[in-house]
């Protein structure tokens, strides 16, 4: 792992991202007027449910409003993903008519990474037998937090080993790292392991998604790819509701990574909350008259 780092050195001073952030906020007025930035962003969101109280019932539910989607709101594209515990990975794949739509799970111990490697293994190979075609897992915090980098990164590279064809998605739980240079390594750590998207949070822990945090990854996914020509994805998740504050994720993927990014195969967004707000906002620059939706 240390000649990792030394390939890939810390180098982004307070003032880089400072500056980073100011100007990616200095373009959100202009966004939200234009809807088919607006669309770009509802076409990314991982349509997420995660509660204690899901059932097979009521995910089923879930999808039949993603699948009637297109009938209520043709003036919007699908969303890029659903994602849900482990045991509903059947419900997505048997409920889902769109198959360009990502049946996404959290698994290995989701939402604290804190089980034996083998239980996470088999929880995510289950997970992609009956259906899953990503498979987002927490980064074991605490071992990172110790310094046993070779163990999260081994980890990471196994749980890969078993996922076939499907995605990976690393969630650093960036809340927990207290040093940006700490969210520097951890993302290096995820993509150098078979990583296809490193990912803020889990949004069970405060804070969530930063702006700050999104600028670290984001430029440590440029560095990665300049150097590997391997191109991974990004997902700010946690806190995510309005237009404005996925808008501000949006120009720092363009700004660091580039147009190139701009499309649900590298850039999604954990949230459940914004869909609403997205189809309320679109809608308004569509009829010329706001009405608040409240669809999922």
């Amino acid at each position: 792992m240390e000649g990792l780092m030394d390939k890939f050195p810390f180098t982004i001073t307070d003032e880089a991202i400072a500056k980073g952030i100011k100007s990616a906020q200095k373009g959100v007025e202009a966004n939200k007027a234009d809807k088919e930035v607006l669309k770009l962003l509802f076409n990314c969101i991982d349509l997420t449910s995660l509660y204690t109280e899901d059932s097979a019932d009521s995910i089923r539910d879930f999808v039949e409003k993603v699948n009637e989607l297109p009938e209520h709101f043709n003036f919007v594209p699908q969303v890029a993903a659903m994602c849900v515990y482990p045991v509903f990975a059947p419900v997505l794949k048997s409920g889902l008519k769109d198959q360009n739509i990502g049946r996404a799970v959290v698994s290995a111990g989701f939402p604290s990474s804190q089980t034996f490697l083998d239980v996470k293994k088999l929880e995510t190979q289950r997970a992609v037998d009956f259906g899953a075609t990503e498979i987002d897992i927490v980064m074991s915090v605490g071992e990172f937090l110790e310094g046993n980098y070779e163990f999260v990164g081994e980890e990471i590279h196994a749980i890969k080993g078993v996922m076939g064809e499907a995605h990976l998605k690393v969630i650093l739980e960036s809340g927990t790292l207290e040093k940006m240079e700490d969210i520097w390594t951890a993302s290096m750590i995820s993509m150098a392991n078979g990583a296809d998207f490193i990912k803020t949070s889990t949004g069970k822990q405060q804070p969530a998604a930063t702006f700050e945090a999104a600028f670290v990854m984001l430029t440590a996914i440029k560095k990665y790819y300049d150097e590997t020509g391997v191109k991974i994805g990004f997902k700010p998740a946690g806190g995510i509701s309005t237009a404005e504050d996925a808008l501000v994720y949006y120009n720092l993927v363009k700004n660091i990574c580039g147009d190139e990014w701009l499309n649900n195969k590298l850039f999604r967004i954990g949230a459940s909350r914004l869909a609403n707000n997205l189809l309320t906002d679109v809608a308004e620059l569509e009829n010329g008259y706001r009405k608040e939706i409240k669809y999922f």
